[in-house]
């Protein structure tokens, strides 16, 4: 799973194989050191909720997504789920949760088990 932050907005895109084991388990997550650190970021399924949701609590972002797009994601032809929340703030956090694509554009990066570009 690929993590994207840029200003208020964070994007998390998944590999076949990522949908498919978040889709049975309800979560999938990935981590990064630094040092003697560690960021962890993750997608989890919540019940009774209507749209995406975000926390960062500790060294952990945590995306919610609807029980719903657990048990249907996978079969479904759906890219993505979005959300913009507004918690008060002059800030809105935009969040984006999408099939990872074959990039159109040259690549070193392991593309065998992203899903087919629909512009290839």
């Amino acid at each position: 799973m690929k993590i994207r932050i840029k200003g208020n907005s964070i994007r998390l895109r998944l590999t076949k194989s990522e949908v498919a084991a978040f889709c049975d388990k309800g979560q999938c997550q990935e981590a990064i050191v630094f040092g003697n650190r560690m960021l962890t970021y993750r997608l989890v399924a919540k019940e009774g909720i209507e749209t995406l949701e975000a926390t960062y609590v500790g060294d952990m972002i945590t995306v919610y997504i609807t029980r719903d797009a657990k048990d249907t994601w996978l079969a479904s032809d759906r890219v993505g789920y979005s959300n913009v929340v507004d918690s008060n703030t002059p800030a809105q956090l935009s969040i984006l949760v999408e099939k990872d694509f074959i990039c159109m554009d040259d690549t070193l990066e392991d593309q065998s088990d992203n899903y087919p570009n629909p512009k290839l």
